[in-house]
């Protein structure tokens, strides 16, 4: 949604909500087919680490320490019900530092779009927006400040 100086992207947002609430309540599976459109991504960096409910647990966690062994920091994202399990990445990532490892987390709302397809020629096609909660988790690796003491 773009911002705009005249108070209409409040407007259309409360507008745009307000259509979905009226697609959820009339949307007949006779009459239309709800295809949901796969969320934007940010631009993948090589330290990213997307989570879904359908990758296996441990095959992300061995990506994502190995991205950290190698880097400074890894970035873990998980949209919607993926929130908890890139929640567990991440302080899984931190209990396996042993301390040398910090993160720091980030929540969002994305704006998801889905199709409806009409199943009959006399329907149009349209479109409908909802939102899903988003988290975006940096673990990063913390440097010990080395003390060195002077001989008196």
């Amino acid at each position: 949604m773009s911002a705009s100086f005249d108070g209409t992207s409040k407007i259309s947002s409360v507008e745009s909500n307000e259509k979905s609430k009226k697609y959820k309540e009339f949307i007949d599976k006779e009459e239309y087919e709800l295809r949901k459109r796969l969320p934007r991504k940010l631009p993948k960096r090589k330290t990213d680490v997307y989570v879904t409910r359908k990758t296996n647990f441990t095959s992300q966690l061995e990506r994502a320490q190995k991205i950290l062994d190698s880097e400074n920091e890894v970035y873990i994202h998980g949209l919607g019900a993926a929130i908890n399990q890139a929640i567990n990445l991440g302080l899984q990532l931190q209990t396996n530092g042993h301390g040398s490892v910090e993160i720091a987390t980030h929540t969002s709302t994305v704006e998801l779009v889905d199709d409806l397809e009409p199943q009959t020629d006399e329907l149009e096609p349209d479109t409908q927006s909802r939102n899903n909660s988003a988290i975006h988790i940096k673990v990063y690796k913390i440097n010990p400040i080395k003390v060195e003491l002077k001989d008196s």
